[in-house]
């Protein structure tokens, strides 16, 4: 049996809590270790759990030092506490994003690359088995080369949501805080996107961060593709919605991306396989295949793969470098709604 793998909890905030109780349903060989953060009022839920309570980091590693953090920290702090990470020679997983910015992002990366300490990222709608059904089969040519790729991640927020004044901030808008998954899973179905054309509105909130955004993508592939996006507007059609993952939403039956290729097209997160027939085109009937698999909770998923990696049997499905990649893509889509220009990404 494999050893047992303890990872601590660095914040306790709205992802932090989802991971409290992923930790709950994980297998056996993966324990909750301490519990960190800054508010005194958290040391009450470390009790609940039964771990010890740390207000920072540093005093954790001064006194044990897990096998592995989960960073769950706001934006701001991850690479400060990554970087504590780095310096304790401990692996970590980064929600996502990463950071606030590419740039100090890659001061991280480097970082641990240079003392051999392993990044994650919380990407974690890559470890549900929806996506990886859908990424085997766009890998095993059941679409042919991708043409055309929708994304909509239409939702209405609460004005509850926005009491806390840092939500109606720069940096705290749907683009990086909803769209940064919907990019990265972009990114794992349809390869890299190399050029990105935005535009942004902040008309229905009047807050000083958009509300709305819509972008063609280019990939480096040739394939194109739309972004829609919006915190404010009804609609079923949203990842959460869709994907049932997370029990918190109610599931719809609807879709919210839309793969499309020479010999087929995909509509996720149901994996319906639409084909002409031999030699068919759009006069001919297409016919759709249904690729049922099971939607399960992919956060535990990841904490079961992060244990994985400190035991040294995996590499990082989501590493820190795929973090940045998926960030400047999020940077690219606010420069160029503000420059009101396309941007092109670096390859």
């Amino acid at each position: 049996m494999a050893r047992t793998v303890t990872i601590a909890l660095a914040g306790v905030g709205v992802i932090g809590r989802r991971h409290l109780s992923a930790f709950q349903q994980c297998p056996a060989g993966i324990a909750l270790g301490p519990i960190v953060d800054p508010l005194d009022d958290v040391r009450h839920i470390a009790d609940s759990v039964g771990k010890p309570w740390y207000p920072s980091l540093a005093e954790m590693f001064s006194a044990e030092r897990p096998d592995g953090v989960i960073i769950a920290t706001p934006n701001q702090s991850h690479v400060e506490n990554g970087l504590a990470c780095v310096r304790a020679g401990c692996p970590m997983l980064v929600e996502k994003p990463i950071a606030s910015t590419s740039r100090s992002a890659e001061t991280l990366v480097a970082a641990a690359r240079s003392a051999s300490v392993p990044v994650l990222v919380g990407h974690h709608r890559r470890h549900n088995p929806l996506v990886r059904k859908a990424r085997e089969l766009i890998e095993t040519g059941q679409i042919g080369s991708i043409v055309m790729v929708q994304s909509q991640c239409w939702l209405l927020k609460p004005d509850s949501y926005f009491e806390p004044d840092w939500r109606r901030q720069p940096g705290a808008g749907p683009t990086l805080v909803n769209a940064i998954h919907d990019v990265d899973l972009l990114r794992y179905l349809c390869g890299e996107v190399s050029e990105v054309y935005a535009v942004a509105t902040n008309r229905t909130r009047g807050f000083a961060v958009e509300d709305s955004l819509v972008a063609t993508l280019r990939f480096s592939s040739g394939a194109l593709g739309t972004l829609g996006l919006s915190d404010t507007a009804a609609s079923p059609w949203s990842w959460e919605l869709t994907s049932g993952e997370n029990p918190a939403y109610p599931q719809t039956r609807e879709s919210c991306y839309h793969i499309s290729g020479t010999e087929g097209g995909l509509s996720l997160p149901q994996n319906l396989l639409w084909h002409h027939p031999s030699n068919g085109h759009w006069m001919t009937p297409i016919a759709a295949t249904s690729f049922p698999t099971p939607s399960t909770d992919p956060l535990i998923a990841q904490i079961e793969h992060f244990a994985a990696v400190i035991r040294g049997e995996a590499e990082p499905l989501v590493s820190g470098q795929e973090g940045i990649r998926s960030l400047m893509v999020i940077e690219a889509l606010l420069r160029s709604a503000d420059l009101g220009n396309p941007v092109t990404l670096p390859p």
